[in-house]
């Protein structure tokens, strides 16, 4: 059915057909809807443990599909083990001018140079408390919220960005992403650099801490890479990582390389993913894992479009996988067919 579907989908505007598909599971929330699709889309319970968190499944839905949170409910009927929303930015913005999202069919890939468009901090946290509301309906679930700077924000004060953002969203998700590694923010990536990531991962770990005091719970803090770091670079950023008491590692986010690519888009700016990133995703995980020896969990994203993907991400040594662009070229049945495969 979804061949249909798909086809019907890749006839409109990429952004279109998103917040389309996005809405429908804003409304797939609510009941009937949501009691139908749990029926369709239940996958078995295979139970991982990472950053003090007990997952139901290892696979994810990756950020950047619910940036404001809006279809949380409806998202966890199609069996994932848990939904990372965002990036959330702390006031809101537009993001990049349109267009900015190119399909490469022929390459079952994705261009995308959104520039973290975002309501703002303030209606995420509306939609998440009108999610926790009640305490009975809360979707079961592990939720993980990826936090991301202004563009008007110089990276020497990006701190704050960050610290304001972790303070309001600790009571409210079970682990925050600190993404500094999109590439459509200008600079951002400069904040994987050493100095830079080190000035800003130690500050947040303080202030974990302290919100873990007040909250009394844990508040798992992972780091999201990109896939085009030098070994070197690598290097630096796992050791950072490690050094500030970093819970995980999330690699990777969309990549600027264009190598072997057959559609009319593949100049189109910005971050690619899907089947493409494959290679590139595996490698950086390859190293990260051995890099890391155990001291903290890996979340591999990038590349994954079939079940066969995702196990081999597990057998490289993956705690857990996260998926996008997969979604957008085989439907929601890859969630459970992944499920059952692994």
């Amino acid at each position: 059915m979804y061949k249909l579907i798909r086809s019907l989908l890749f006839k409109l505007d990429p952004e279109f057909a998103h917040h389309l598909t996005l809405q429908l599971m804003r409304i797939g929330g609510l009941q009937p809807i949501n009691f139908i699709l749990q029926i369709l889309y239940t996958t078995p319970y295979k139970p991982v443990e990472a950053f003090g968190l007990t997952f139901k499944n290892p696979v994810g839905l990756a950020a950047g599909y619910d940036k404001d949170a809006v279809a949380v409910r409806g998202l966890s009927t199609l069996g994932f083990g848990h939904i990372e929303v965002g990036t959330v930015t702390p006031r809101p913005q537009p993001g990049n001018p349109k267009p900015r999202v190119f399909r490469l069919v022929e390459d079952e890939a994705v261009i995308n140079r959104m520039g973290f468009p975002s309501r703002g901090e303030e209606t995420m946290m509306r939609n998440l408390r009108h999610l926790y509301k009640a305490k009975s309906d809360r979707p079961n679930i592990i939720l993980g919220v990826n936090l991301g700077k202004n563009k008007n924000t110089p990276n020497e004060e990006a701190v704050f960005d960050y610290l304001e953002l972790l303070s309001n969203f600790a009571p409210l998700a079970d682990y925050l992403a600190i993404n500094v590694s999109s590439p459509n923010t200008v600079g951002l990536r400069q904040l994987q650099g050493r100095d830079a990531l080190h000035h800003l991962l130690t500050q947040l770990n303080y202030q974990r801490k302290i919100e873990e005091t007040r909250l009394e719970k844990r508040i798992p803090l992972l780091v999201k890479l990109a896939p085009d770091l030098t070994d070197k670079e690598l290097d630096e950023a796992i050791g950072v990582i490690l050094d500030t008491g970093m819970d995980g590692v999330i690699v990777t986010n969309t990549t600027l390389a264009r190598e072997g690519l057959g559609s009319g888009h593949r100049e189109e700016s910005g971050g690619l993913s899907g089947s493409p990133l494959r290679v590139w995703s595996e490698a950086l995980l390859e190293k990260i894992v051995r890099r890391v020896n155990g001291k903290i969990p890996v979340v591999s994203v990038g590349g994954i479009m079939s079940p066969a993907d995702a196990k081999r991400r597990l057998d490289m040594g993956a705690t857990l996988v996260q998926v996008y662009t997969g979604l957008i070229y085989r439907g929601p049945g890859l969630i459970k067919a992944i499920v059952k495969a692994i």
